[in-house]
Formats: structure tokens, sequence, C-alpha cells
């Protein structure tokens, strides 16, 4: 008689780490997902223009790159960032009011990378980060990877409230400030000048450091650009500033950089070593090439214009196509219209009846780090042309009004 011996257990694999466990994915990633087919018209991401890249220029600027230096733009290159592109963006900073060097700046692989290495760089488990309310979503899944304990400060129709601000930093002592000051995503506001400058105090009496996104700056429409808060007294030491080219020149080459003061960005740089070892060579040579052939401000200026008409598209219709009683902010620039429809209704659950319309928004609960109002919604009013706009908003109005 034969013995059968058993079969032997099969152990279970690790599991993921408790992070990657319990921090979710991006509810604007999902949406896009759902919403892929063509006849959707969809105001949920936060998409340039295709029809508006400088697709020769930046074409040209590839091949003269890949003509020219083939070996360079192929090759390695430094954790910092090719020196030519790093200088023209410390002179493009420079002439904005914000003395720069090239030494001052770190290449990242989008600004979104520049997030992830500053919380590597600044924040322990159990640190506290302050963020805007609501806040933009990706910064709240790069704190929330690093382990922070995220507390929003609270504000008003015209941006955070330094007094409240003033308030937590003393009762949480958090590493940074984490704010999107202009055309803030996702509602669109502009912190004013004298909110900068107290913001600017509270960081220097109380000691944190301020994180200044600035991905939309460059697209506005009307009104006068407001200094960064990076140049108002107290804060230059302790302001690290982030910029990207994806508004502004084109989101698939992924380059964005970070301007920080000397000991911290050089833990960036430690950081970014163990992340990818530096950003791709080619694409930073080939947006040093097209900043030094072409005219990017005259480019801007064109987008920010076409921007505007669809800006003002969307705000026409937004009576019509929304229920009575709800309110939205009127940007002075960027890509969004933050909305807020009367108590009752949950934009969350609305949605998809809403796609089923063939349209489709951001619901506004996962921008909040703290209790969420489930009556908002962010709308992107960019991404398509102004017939579609009012399309769009003729479909939101069959969902919401019938």
């Amino acid at each position: 008689m034969t013995v059968t011996e058993p079969a032997p257990a099969v152990a279970p694999m690790p599991p993921l780490a408790a992070r990657a466990a319990t921090v979710g994915g991006s509810p604007v990633r999902d949406i896009l997902a759902v919403t892929a087919r063509p006849e959707v018209i969809n105001f949920a991401g936060g998409l340039p223009a295709p029809g508006l890249f400088d697709a020769e220029g930046i074409a040209a600027a590839f091949r003269a790159v890949l003509a020219e230096t083939p070996e360079r733009a192929l090759q390695y290159s430094t954790t910092e960032g090719e020196p030519v592109l790093r200088t023209a963006i410390a002179a493009r900073t420079s002439a904005r009011g914000l003395a720069t060097g090239p030494d001052d700046v770190l290449i990242t692989t989008g600004s979104q990378q520049a997030l992830s290495l500053l919380a590597t760089a600044l924040v322990e488990p159990g640190d506290t980060v302050l963020v805007e309310n609501p806040c933009y979503l990706a910064a709240l899944q790069a704190f929330a990877f690093a382990g922070a304990r995220i507390v929003p400060v609270p504000g008003d129709e015209r941006g955070m409230d330094p007094a409240a601000l003033d308030e937590l930093v003393a009762l949480h002592r958090p590493k940074l400030l984490y704010t999107v000051p202009t055309f803030q995503n996702p509602t669109g506001r502009t912190l004013p000048a004298a909110r900068r400058a107290a913001v600017a105090e509270v960081a220097e009496r109380r000691g944190v450091w301020i994180v200044e996104d600035d991905p939309y700056g460059e697209l506005r429409f009307e009104g006068e650009r407001v200094p960064w808060i990076a140049t108002y007294p107290g804060a230059e030491e302790r302001t690290v500033l982030l910029g990207s080219f994806s508004k502004v020149m084109a989101p698939g080459l992924r380059l964005g950089w970070l301007r920080a003061p000397g000991a911290l960005l050089r833990a960036c740089a430690v950081a970014k070593q163990a992340a990818d070892l530096h950003t791709p060579t080619v694409n930073q040579l080939a947006a040093a090439r097209y900043l030094a052939d072409s005219d990017l401000d005259a480019h801007v200026a064109r987008v920010a214009g076409v921007y505007r008409e669809r800006r003002d598209a969307m705000l026409a219709g937004l009576a019509d196509a929304l229920p009575e009683g709800a309110g939205w902010v009127r940007p002075e620039g960027g890509m969004f219209v933050w909305v807020k429809l009367p108590e009752g209704y949950d934009t969350g659950a609305l949605l998809g009846g809403v796609v089923a319309h063939d349209v489709a928004y951001v619901p506004g609960a996962p921008f909040f780090a703290g209790a969420p109002d489930v009556s908002t919604l962010r709308l992107c009013f960019v991404t398509q042309g102004v017939a579609e706009i009012a399309e769009g908003l003729r479909r939101l109005r069959a969902a919401f009004v019938g």
C-alpha cells in the first residue's frame, strides 16, 4: 500500500506595507477611467487642451537636441538636473521677483515628484502637515504615504485664514504648510497679498516650512499678478516653491522643479537619487532648447486667451445648468470652477446618474482633509471648446434639473 505524502503547506505572501493598504487611489483617475468613452464630455480631469500644445515647436527642440548633442541627450545626467535647464528656470523665476540661481533649483519628474521628495525629506510618521481645506488631492496622497497627520486650515471665499493658521501652528507644531495660493486646485481661489504676508509672518514667528505649489500661476486671464509667498519678509528661507511645465508647455514631458534653501534641496536630491536617479535627460535638454528658441510667454498668453473664453462660457451657463441656490467661485485664471450645490445634494451619490447623461465632474468630498462638504464639485473648463462646454452644461442640467 502506497502512502501519499500530504502536499506541503504554501505560506501566504507577506502583506503590503500599511501605507499602501490604507492610502486610497485618486478619485479623479478613477473617474477618468470610468468616463473614457468618447461620447462623455468630461469636466472631471485637470487636462490641458491638447489642441493648444505647441507640438511643432517642441518637436523642433527635440530634433535639434538629438541632431546636435545625441550622446549627451541619451546619456545619464546629474540628479539635480541639466545645468542649462536649471539656469533657464532660475532666470524666469528671478524675472518674476524671486532672486534665484541655478544651484537653488532641483529638476523633478513633474512637480508631483517634488511633493514626494519633500515628504521623504521632511516628514516622519506621525508628524503634522497643515493643508488648505479643500486641498489638491495628490498632495493629500503624498503626505498620507509619508505617514503624516494631515490637519486642514479653514478659510473663506478668499482662501486660507491666517488667524486660523496661527492657532493651528501653535496647537499642532506642524512640520510644514502646503498651499496652492494662486488659482488653487480645486477651488480656483487666489490668496490676496495681505494674507500671503500674514502667512509668511506666521511661518517665521512659529517656525514652519511653507510648501508653495504654483502650477497654474502663469494662466492668468484678468487682474494683477500676486507675488509668491516666497517673496514676502520672513518667508525667504523657509519656503519651497514648486513649479511645472505641465500646464504651460506639455504635461507629457513630466518636467517640474523645486526651489529650496540649500540643506533642504540637498536632502531632496538624495531622495531623488533613490527614486529615479534623475529626470530624463533628453526631455530636459529639449525643454531648455524650446525656451531658448521659442517665446514661451507668448505661447502661454495665447493659451490663456483661449482658456479665458472657455471659462467665460462655463460661467455664463452655470446658472441654467445647476439647481437653484447653487453657488460657485469665479476664478481669475487657472483651470477650475468650484461649485457648491444647495444643502441636501450629495455630488458623489449623484455622479452615476450624471455620467449616464454622458457628462462628468469630480465630487468635492475627496479634496477635504477634514469633514467633507458633499454638496461640492469641481469642473475643469479648459479641455473642451466653447460648443462642447455648452453641450456639457445642457447635459448637466438634464441630470440635475430634468
